[in-house]
């Protein structure tokens, strides 16, 4: 059987426009597309009709309606349907195992570039074994079935901890769209390079030219791995939070890195994932590494 990419569908237009996202992805990778819709029985049950057999009625519909849509659009592309009665966090993150990437819709905020999690798919975005791609429904246009010069893949990169998983799904993304790829790294300045009139200009000097070194080793061996895709490095003397996010509305995709293992005091996402869950423009890719 074909790669997997699994779709989570609870009705919501949210979760349509992902299903959407993901078939076009499953198609450019020729991947298995599955639509998981999951659901636990509840009691007590209608007159005469029990309450799986309603409930799985209408998991059966949602499921149905989204088949034949995306069916209609790609017509090739391989489509399986999974009804679990179970809780959705237990099932996306079960399905997460065994697939490439977990796709979920998210509420947009009405006035900010913003995404709503709750507490279901923040556990998944923190916990999944494997990438998780988070699409709003006002992201629908820039699902990626466009493909154009501007719309780019945007990956944030950790000059001190490189990391394969990231590199890799990032170059992928962007050699599958036919498009660049943005290799972005936000460096904070030192406290002592801070003047009364800005930073210090051969301070600054140094730490870029140290980074720009760095950036340059570090995609070296992914540039001749991926020698189709154009690379365009960016390096901000800034909070990498910020830098991430910068122009995402121009692009199709952000790829962002999540540590697998964190100290149990620590937030479930570093701050820079924190930043592209919030306020990034497009679909953004979760990417777990160790």
């Amino acid at each position: 059987m074909k790669p997997v990419l699994t779709v989570g569908l609870d009705g919501s237009p949210e979760s349509l426009v992902a299903a959407r996202w993901g078939a076009a992805e499953a198609d450019r990778q020729g991947l298995t597309l599955r639509l998981l819709h999951a659901w636990l029985p509840q009691a007590p049950a209608p007159r005469g009709v029990s309450a799986e057999s309603d409930q799985h009625h209408w998991a059966q519909r949602i499921l149905h309606d989204a088949h034949v849509e995306l069916h209609e659009r790609y017509p090739v592309l391989s489509i399986v349907e999974d009804s679990v009665a179970n809780d959705a966090r237990s099932a996306l993150l079960s399905a997460a195992a065994k697939s490439r990437m977990i796709v979920l819709g998210s509420r947009g905020l009405a006035a900010a570039s913003s995404y709503f999690l709750g507490d279901t798919s923040m556990d998944v975005v923190s916990r999944a074994e494997r990438p998780v791609v988070l699409v709003r429904a006002s992201g629908e246009a820039r699902a990626p079935s466009t493909v154009s010069e501007g719309n780019s893949v945007i990956v944030g990169l950790n000059l001190q901890d490189p990391c394969d998983e990231l590199a890799e799904f990032a170059f992928s993304a962007a050699a599958a769209r036919g498009v660049p790829l943005r290799a972005v790294h936000g460096h904070r300045v030192p406290v002592q390079a801070h003047t009364p009139w800005g930073v210090d200009p051969e301070v600054a000097a140094e730490i870029t030219d140290n980074a720009q070194k760095k950036l340059r080793k570090q995609l070296r061996p992914w540039r001749k791995k991926f020698r189709s895709v154009r690379v365009i490095k960016v390096l901000t003397l800034d909070s990498p939070a910020r830098v991430v996010v910068h122009d995402t509305e121009k692009a199709g995709l952000l790829v962002v890195g999540r540590r697998r293992h964190r100290g149990g005091l620590a937030p479930r996402l570093g701050p820079v994932a924190q930043a592209a869950v919030h306020h990034a423009a497009c679909p953004i890719a979760i990417v777990p590494h160790d």
